[in-house]
């Protein structure tokens, strides 16, 4: 039976592309292969990524890098206060020439979408993106627009700093598949950086960096990665973690349908990456913070205490069977 299904998933093409990938990644970026695997993950399972962390962490160049890898075309939206919905998905306009009105698309007309500082924009900007995110596809003035694929939207934020920010919508911040939060690189990598950077290398030298493979590649990859077999009693596992986020007395708020969803695809696309064409229960482990933090809040008693989300989530995997 295994082998039956590895001749009808073969996954040669995407071990090989992943392995390209983090070798492209790695011209730039020294370290932070948690990013870069889950980056690498999310776009094999044709999800949004929000990356969180501090400024100078590379969350930024690794989007771009991201978007280099790939033969797709890459817009980057800077967001801020002032920023108007229109100034993202397009407006429509008079032409005089012709007598009409016309469509101009917004930077969102992407394959790739940058979104750099989401939390900089108010609801009304942040509500631009919750058709295209979730539909792919833009409504102005009755019309519909749909996106070209692939779609991805890869929004970065400061958890720290609080000056002209706005805290994102929930249901904004349930569209994303993973949250991604990127540390400091460990000292080592640190001073590989630096050594680089002290023989007179470009540290952001993006020309040095390759595609991969081509739209219709990862078209093909996503499709190889929806079809992996995942067992029954490993849904039902993915169904108990979810159902305890919804009646935990750490939580306000449990995961959403969405978040079953998330962690299924998310462990279909690690399994992939691991070359294996079934998920396994430490797929699911792997995938489970970043497909689950964002999704959960925390009772306003856990925030005072200075509980994580992480914290209960490892709580609530901790307390359930494990699928042998």
């Amino acid at each position: 039976m295994a082998e039956e299904l590895k001749a009808r998933i073969d996954l040669a093409g995407v071990d090989e592309a992943v392995q390209k990938m983090n070798h492209e990644f790695h011209k730039i970026i020294v370290g932070q292969q948690k990013m870069i695997d889950f980056l690498i993950a999310a776009l094999l399972a044709d999800g949004h990524v929000l990356l969180e962390g501090v400024p100078g962490v590379a969350k930024t160049l690794a989007a771009k890098l991201l978007a280099r890898t790939v033969s797709v075309d890459f817009s980057r939206i800077q967001f801020t206060p002032d920023l108007m919905p229109s100034d993202v998905i397009g407006t429509t306009v008079f032409n005089v020439k012709t007598s009409e009105f016309a469509f101009n698309q917004g930077p969102v007309f992407a394959n790739l979408v940058l979104v750099d500082e989401i939390n900089r924009a108010p609801a009304k900007t942040q509500a631009a993106l919750f058709e295209v995110m979730e539909e792919r596809q833009v409504t102005v003035d009755g019309v519909t627009h749909s996106m070209t694929p692939p779609f991805l939207v890869v929004a970065t934020q400061n958890p720290i700093e609080q000056e002209g920010t706005y805290r994102l919508p929930e249901a904004q911040i349930d569209r994303f598949l993973f949250k991604i939060e990127v540390d400091y690189p460990s000292a080592d990598e640190e001073a590989t950086f630096l050594q680089s950077f002290g023989a007179g290398e470009r540290p952001n030298d993006l020309t040095v960096v390759k595609p991969v493979f081509s739209a219709a590649q990862l078209l093909d990859y996503q499709q190889k990665v929806r079809a992996i077999v995942v067992e029954e009693d490993l849904i039902k596992y993915v169904v108990d973690i979810v159902q305890k986020t919804r009646n935990n007395a750490g939580l306000y708020l449990g995961g959403s349908p969405r978040a079953s969803l998330a962690l299924l695809a998310g462990a279909k696309a690690f399994a992939a990456m691991a070359g294996r064409d079934f998920v396994t229960p430490e797929d699911i482990h792997t995938v489970v913070k970043p497909a689950l933090r964002h999704r959960v809040l925390l009772t306003p008693e856990r925030e005072m205490e200075g509980v994580q989300p992480d914290e209960i989530i490892s709580q609530i995997v901790a307390g359930l069977e494990v699928p042998r």
